[in-house]
């Protein structure tokens, strides 16, 4: 078969839809054979002549073309079934054709053996004659009722083997013409799936490439802010939607903007690495005498943590020193866990990185360490110990978790998941975290830029109301069908290799959702609901088609798809802001 445009290939997945749909309904096996290959060879006659105006998409097309060739497999063990049948019965009949000779002689036999008439006329009129003369005529009548039964199963026998041949000429012509399809269908699938999952690639490198914008702890970042990135912003136009992204990346173990926060507020590093990960103590052991890096092996006390450029090292000079003890601890932690080794074996054959892969070490900041030197000597030996395991474990670490830090389990230990707030809890939030009182430019922030500091042509995270309801509409969709395969981003403003070529356009989109609820085309409002798990976890919005509740989950993931540029939500904690 030559090959077809792929809209005809569509149509013809449509058609082996439909095809599977007609071939053999519920209750078709209660139907002769040759009603249900008549049935089915009308339903290809009348499938060919619509072929042209469908242009459906379809979906699980591999197992549907299974279930049909299943139904017909299952006709095949009913017609082999029939078949067999038929054998059976032909050889029963053969058996009944050697006796029907006999019960033939002995009826003729019979007949002559008597004479009824001769009987009535006798004068003797003998009871047991009678009865002898009985017998034989019921043995007569029976003999009569087979040899007529036997005639009729011999016509039928003949009958149902010639219509038996002509249903499996039908069945195998059927077959050959729906397993040419099938052959052709299969093989347009399987591209099909191929481009799929293709797609599916595309998609998650556009993610992977938005949301590397920021993945690192505040050490290796510019402090610096971005006015456009933040609530206030004004963006010149109204309505005007943006979304907000409460800390980044993995929001476990220790806030470096929460520990400074902490440490401005009082509280000396024990308190505050108590306060990230949970029941622990801190002790101070004898330290190996060197690490090995990817940039060498190191002295491990005297250099490779004197370069660790994770935490500013100012913030020592603005209320945050016990910060900087806690990060020396925190990192020194770390780095063991990393390389294996442990309290019980002090010895490791591993190795770390020196990039945020691992945890960052710069000669520069070894060569101009300020009083981050100082936190290392002050804390010199001292590690984190679980009181569970009685041994290290990962103290994972990041730049601003947005006020609620995720729990994380390593090598049996368990941090706690808090409201790393003054209040200790959820009640105080957003406004009382500690990452707020100190400030961290990445606490509430709207991403648009990516991690080249590229702008993808947008000045600010602001949405206009067309952008927007744009993205309502793929998120309804989402919601409706699981099906993302076209809601990638139409405007990516020259980054992450232009636009996908498979994503649907807004007036597209529009009309694909016109059967799902859509199409928006104005959002009135916008709330979200917070989960006490620290995350978001609805997000509801009033809009010209009524109001629509939707997973953040979900909204997230569509979000990051559709949305124009570098334009992204960077945390499971976010908000939706309308001005």
């Amino acid at each position: 078969m030559s090959k077809l445009p792929f809209f005809k290939q569509i149509i013809l997945l449509s058609v082996i839809l439909s095809l599977v749909s007609f071939i053999f309904p519920q209750n078709s096996f209660s139907l002769s054979i040759d009603e249900q290959i008549a049935a089915v060879s009308k339903q290809i006659s009348d499938l060919e002549k619509a072929i042209d105006p469908l242009k459906k998409e379809t979906t699980s097309l591999t197992q549907k073309i299974k279930n049909a060739k299943a139904s017909i497999a299952n006709v095949e063990n009913q017609v082999k079934q029939i078949g067999q049948e038929l054998i059976e019965t032909e050889a029963d009949l053969e058996v009944q054709k050697t006796l029907l000779d006999q019960r033939v002689r002995r009826l003729y036999k019979n007949n002559k053996k008597f004479d009824p008439l001769a009987i009535f006329l006798s004068s003797t009129q003998n009871s047991d004659v009678i009865r002898q003369f009985s017998w034989f005529q019921a043995v007569i009548n029976q003999d009569i009722r087979l040899i007529s039964s036997l005639g009729q199963q011999i016509t039928n026998l003949n009958t149902n083997k010639k219509n038996l041949d002509a249903q499996k000429v039908n069945l195998a012509a059927l077959k050959k013409n729906l397993e040419s399809r099938f052959g052709f269908l299969e093989g347009e699938i399987k591209k099909a799936e191929d481009y799929k999952a293709e797609l599916s690639k595309k998609q998650q490198d556009l993610i992977a490439a938005k949301t590397a914008m920021f993945n690192t702890s505040v050490g290796d970042v510019s402090t610096s802010t971005d006015p456009a990135s933040r609530a206030d912003y004004n963006p010149g136009f109204s309505p005007a939607f943006a979304l907000f992204s409460f800390g980044a990346p993995h929001r476990k173990g220790m806030s470096q903007y929460g520990a400074y926060g902490r440490s401005k507020n009082g509280q000396n590093y024990q308190d505050i690495l108590k306060a990230y990960y949970g029941d622990i103590r801190i002790d101070t052991v004898d330290m190996p005498g060197s690490i090995n890096t990817s940039a060498g092996s190191l002295p491990f006390e005297d250099q490779y943590l004197v370069g660790i450029a994770e935490m500013p090292a100012s913030w020592g000079e603005n209320g945050g020193m016990e910060a900087l003890k806690a990060q020396a601890i925190a990192a020194r932690t770390y780095a063991l866990s990393y390389v294996g080794w442990r309290l019980s074996n002090k010895s490791a054959s591993g190795s770390i990185c020196v990039t945020e892969a691992c945890q960052v070490y710069k000669s520069s900041r070894y060569s101009s360490p300020g009083l981050w030197k100082s936190a290392v000597e002050a804390t010199r030996g001292q590690v984190i110990v679980s009181n569970s395991t009685g041994d290290i474990f990962s103290t994972m670490y990041a730049s601003t978790a947005g006020g609620s830090i995720y729990s994380y389990s390593s090598l049996g230990h368990s941090t706690p998941q808090i409201w790393d707030t003054s209040c200790g809890s959820q009640s105080c939030w957003p406004n009382d975290a500690w990452e707020k009182k100190s400030d961290s430019a990445w606490y509430y922030k709207g991403w648009y830029r990516t991690r080249g500091n590229d702008t993808c042509g947008r000045s600010h995270p602001w949405l206009t109301q067309s952008e927007f309801s744009d993205i309502i509409n793929a998120v309804l969709y989402y919601s409706k069908t699981k099906d993302y395969s076209h809601l990638s981003q139409i405007d990516s403003g020259g980054c992450f290799g232009g636009n996908d070529p498979s994503a649907w356009s807004r007036d597209e989109l529009a009309r694909q959702v016109g059967s799902h609820g859509g199409p928006v085309s104005s959002v009135n409002s916008v709330n979200v609901n917070y989960s006490t798990g620290g995350y978001t976890q609805e997000v509801r919005v009033e809009t010209n088609k009524g109001g629509f509740t939707f997973s953040a989950e979900d909204f997230k993931t569509v979000f990051n798809l559709r949305a124009p540029g570098a334009i992204v939500i960077k945390s499971a904690l976010f908000n939706i802001e309308k001005k």
